[in-house]
């Protein structure tokens, strides 16, 4: 199998290096800095659909991180008489690099496939798919014409994919896809997962819709049948270019599951967090502990989350904003926690075509955790960044988080960290 995947990656990048210029999709979300302020991928009724076509691409993305972190937890002895309280040693160094292997196909006029393959992360070093679909614009396919009319304003996804809940996870890190991010970590309550199912939009006049289903697993399996009933998603907005100057979008998202063996929405990055053992013990490894800086609800069994993002970008000043509520249980609570998270941003690019930036993000999650304490998380990120080209980029962020409400015994008690991260992103 090692022997498949080397030859295959040989014959992909020969193929690369042979094109005089990446074939461009139709209505396809470009991965370098065209990319930048999209959110669904742009609709289209024209094509240059002549024939079957393959584009390659990848991401490249490494760290170098300086930080720090406290805590004041009482010890707590595990078997071996080792303080589970007591924080890591955190150095200054570089993080594992990582790196995406993604295809995109035009398999007819209308009709796209696209597939990522985490090459490296710092979840699972070894390489492992993300995920994939196939998207409909047209249906030509079944017949000149088809549904000419619908499809002039409806879109159809299908796969195991990234699933479409909020705004946040257009803008956010995917392993090695960071060049969309102005800063290197993602939201501390980072909603993303994968999982099998389906997606109709509808767009028109600056109007979306969408509704969309799966069946709640991230990790497919046939076995325990009934345990894990279907998710459901829906999103309506408004997203307009109101002049040369000034572009306005407004949405709200919903993701519910009525009953799971697992709920993955804010447990499915098998990347990681970009912030390595912040806030870990001397037991934690990168793998075991590829979540460190993030908060999750815990709602394991039954959950409904609703997203608001407000998005507007005025000349070279950017705003993106998120206010989330989240409710649920677990399996053995019989009454629903809730929790929630804000989020916003402001973006000055300026220079070159808006070849620089700086920013300014603040986070923040509250809520009941299952052990009955009322937590509060807040982040305040600083960033800057030099587009050296339309594929690299070179970013430095500062953090800053910390930890209230966590009872004396849980090691984020009185907990904080911060300092400097260095991130280096090739996108192509």
């Amino acid at each position: 199998m090692k022997n498949l995947i080397t030859t295959a990656l040989v014959l992909f990048s020969t193929l690369a290096i042979a094109q005089k210029q990446q074939y461009q999709l139709d209505n396809w979300r470009p991965y370098d800095k065209t990319g930048l302020s999209m959110f669904e991928a742009p609709k289209d009724t024209a094509t240059t659909f002549d024939q079957v076509k393959v584009r390659i691409g990848g991401a490249f993305a490494l760290q170098y991180q300086a930080l720090d972190h406290e805590n004041n937890a009482d010890p707590v002895l595990n078997v071996n008489n080792v303080n589970t309280n007591q924080l890591t040693n955190l150095g200054n160094n570089f993080n594992l690099a990582t790196a995406n292997f993604d295809i995109d196909v035009a398999l007819y006029d209308g009709v796209n496939l696209h597939l990522r393959t985490y090459l490296s992360s710092r979840h699972h070093p070894e390489p492992y798919v993300k995920g994939g679909y196939i998207q409909f614009d047209k249906l030509e396919f079944i017949s000149p014409g088809f549904m000419e009319d619908a499809m002039k304003y409806l879109t159809i996804k299908i796969g195991h994919m990234e699933n479409n809940y909020g705004d946040a996870h257009f803008r956010r890190s995917d392993n090695a896809q960071a060049l969309y991010n102005p800063f290197v970590g993602n939201y501390i309550m980072d909603a993303f997962t994968t999982e099998v199912g389906a997606e109709v939009y509808y767009r028109r006049n600056g109007w979306i819709g969408m509704l969309g289903a799966t069946n709640g697993k991230l990790n497919q399996t046939t076995n325990a049948p009934g345990v894990t009933s279907p998710s459901v998603m829906a999103k309506i907005g408004y997203d307009k270019q109101i002049n040369d100057d000034l572009r306005f979008r407004l949405t709200g998202s919903l993701y519910n599951t009525a009953q799971s063996a697992r709920t993955y929405l804010y447990g499915g990055d098998r990347a990681g967090s970009r912030y390595y053992f912040v806030m870990e013990n001397t037991l934690a490894t990168s793998a075991g502990n590829y979540s460190s800086g993030l908060v999750t609800p815990g709602f394991n069994n039954e959950l409904t989350a609703i997203m608001i993002n407000p998005f507007l970008k005025y000349k070279g000043f950017e705003f993106f904003g998120m206010y989330e509520t989240v409710s649920g249980k677990t399996r053995v609570e019989t009454d629903e926690r809730n929790f929630q998270q804000i989020g916003a941003e402001l973006i000055y690019r300026f220079g070159n075509n808006e070849n620089l930036y700086v920013a300014g993000r603040y986070n923040n999650v509250s809520g009941e955790t299952v052990t009955n304490d009322d937590i509060d998380v807040t982040r305040f990120n600083l960033g800057a960044g030099w587009f050296m080209t339309k594929n690299i980029l070179m970013k430095l962020e500062y953090v800053n988080q910390k930890y209230d409400g966590y009872a004396k015994t849980s090691i984020f008690n009185e907990g904080k960290f911060n300092g400097f991260v260095a991130e280096a992103v090739i996108s192509f």
